[in-house]
């Protein structure tokens, strides 16, 4: 069975997205035919391929053990292609494209926004924003994330429950804080971005996205996600060391940081080469 850190991707995989579509069916009516469909409307939705795979993941690994269990007489996915996942190059929002994205956004989504391009916060991890976390004048403390499938706080991305870590936490976005926990006011426990069920939700930032793409000039494979990418191209472009803006962003390791952002520093090779070339024939 697929190594999982937890059980809670096999729990949200399982509830949210295979009970409602499969739960309805006898175990024998599933069928190669049957799982393809179910792939092809995961597509549909619009979900990201990463989650997709770990997705059908679960389902194989449920299917394959009641074949092998005699509780089916064909192997439910013979010949089912996994979703491929291909990381592609990230597109990066100019800083023009991200103030004309604040100034039209909806208030709950410009403070998403503003989380993301300032901090480096994941999507889930602004939707969690928390005055508490407001640590000092210039230090954010990024302890949970609004989960994709669950809508409910959980454990960060690569750390263990209760585990945190610490980002800069520039001006404008504490002062983008501050003007929206006096306006709005927090919940009991401090949070800001709310929902009808008590947290805003990926559904509800999608709806917003949506509508706030329309208003904007398009931008080459730029979504909601460029905006945690602008923050890595504003930290390297500016001279901030990747290990630094690698535990900022919660990667779970520099080679992550590394492989998606390397093209950000395309001079830093040629011009270490020139520094060492110099300073070899000083010294002979």
């Amino acid at each position: 069975m697929t190594n999982y850190s937890t059980g809670e991707h096999v729990d949200s995989s399982i509830n949210v997205h295979i009970v409602p579509r499969l739960g309805a069916r006898k175990l024998n009516s599933v069928t190669p035919m049957v799982v393809e469909r179910f792939l092809d409307e995961m597509e549909s939705d619009g979900g990201g391929r990463g989650n997709q795979v770990n997705i059908f993941r679960v389902l194989k690994t449920i299917l394959r053990d009641a074949y092998a269990k005699g509780a089916m007489a064909d192997d439910p996915v013979k010949g089912v292609q996994e979703p491929e996942y291909v990381r592609g190059a990230v597109a990066i929002p100019s800083l023009a494209y991200v103030k004309k994205a604040l100034a039209v956004a909806d208030e709950d989504l410009a403070l998403e926004i503003v989380l993301m391009a300032g901090c480096g916060l994941r999507n889930g991890e602004a939707r969690a924003v928390n005055v508490r976390n407001v640590v000092a004048q210039d230090v954010y403390r990024v302890r949970e994330q609004i989960h994709s499938n669950t809508h409910k706080p959980a454990k960060l991305k690569h750390r263990k429950a209760g585990e945190f870590r610490e980002v800069p936490l520039p001006r404008s976005v504490r002062e983008a804080i501050e003007r929206y926990a006096e306006k709005h006011g927090t919940t009991k426990d401090g949070y800001l971005l709310r929902g009808p069920s008590g947290w805003y939700t990926e559904p509800m930032e999608r709806r917003r996205v949506k509508r706030l793409l329309a208003k904007l000039p398009p931008e080459q494979g730029v979504g909601m996600y460029g905006f945690r990418h602008y923050f890595a191209s504003n930290a390297l472009g500016n001279g901030i060391p990747i290990t630094d803006v690698a535990e900022w962003m919660g990667h779970k390791s520099i080679e992550e940081t590394y492989r998606t952002y390397r093209h950000l520093m395309p001079g830093s090779i040629t011009k270490a080469a020139r520094i060492l070339d110099a300073g070899l024939w000083e010294a002979a």
